[in-house]
């Protein structure tokens, strides 16, 4: 079952809000950013992700599930799977970006600029570290020079012994001795 959205729905109805939402995504889609108030970006976002993600699987029910969402926009669902889906075919997702631009002078709405991540993007080069090897060595002996050299000096052999020194054996006090035979007393009676 789907979750239910918190507060009040944008435009009144929810049919309303499916439409509106629609025409947000083809107008993103087809200009590759637009400006609208906070809340509304806040709302477009899932849905515009949702229709990129579509755009990357290309296949035939993709297009399908997108022309529901677009309502038939032809052109806007042809530009999603011929122009964007091919620049965003290396990114795990964040393919939009709301920036705030401040308030609108009538009302004092919070205005945004929400657009396209079109971006190229460097995927991250996963490092298998299993065992050291002597290729590894030579890298790992030159720091980067963003790295900041920790000073690896051994401590002293004395201080080193004091801290690893066993506890010494307990000198019993004579309430100690007191509490013992107390307890072994009491175990006698039983």
């Amino acid at each position: 079952m789907p979750k239910p959205t918190k507060g009040p729905r944008l435009g009144g109805g929810p049919a309303h809000e499916r439409l509106m939402l629609a025409n947000l995504a083809g107008s993103l889609i087809e200009h590759k950013s637009i400006k609208t108030t906070e809340t509304k970006a806040k709302r477009l976002r899932p849905v515009a992700e949702r229709l990129v993600t579509f755009a990357k699987r290309g296949d035939l029910a993709s297009r399908r599930r997108a022309m529901q969402t677009l309502r038939n926009n032809k052109d806007a669902a042809h530009m999603l799977f011929t122009e964007i889906a091919p620049l965003v075919e290396n990114r795990e997702g964040g393919y939009t970006r709301i920036t705030k631009l401040g308030f609108r002078k009538g009302d004092n709405a919070s205005m945004v600029s929400i657009e396209l991540v079109l971006e190229p993007v460097t995927p991250k080069v996963k490092s298998s570290r299993t065992s050291t090897t002597a290729a590894a060595a030579p890298d790992e002996a030159e720091p980067a020079a963003d790295e900041t050299v920790v000073d690896e000096t051994p401590v002293d052999a004395t201080a080193r012994d004091e801290a690893c020194e066993p506890v010494a054996a307990e000198t019993e006090s004579a309430a100690a001795a007191e509490v013992a035979a107390d307890a072994a007393a009491k175990g006698d009676d039983k």
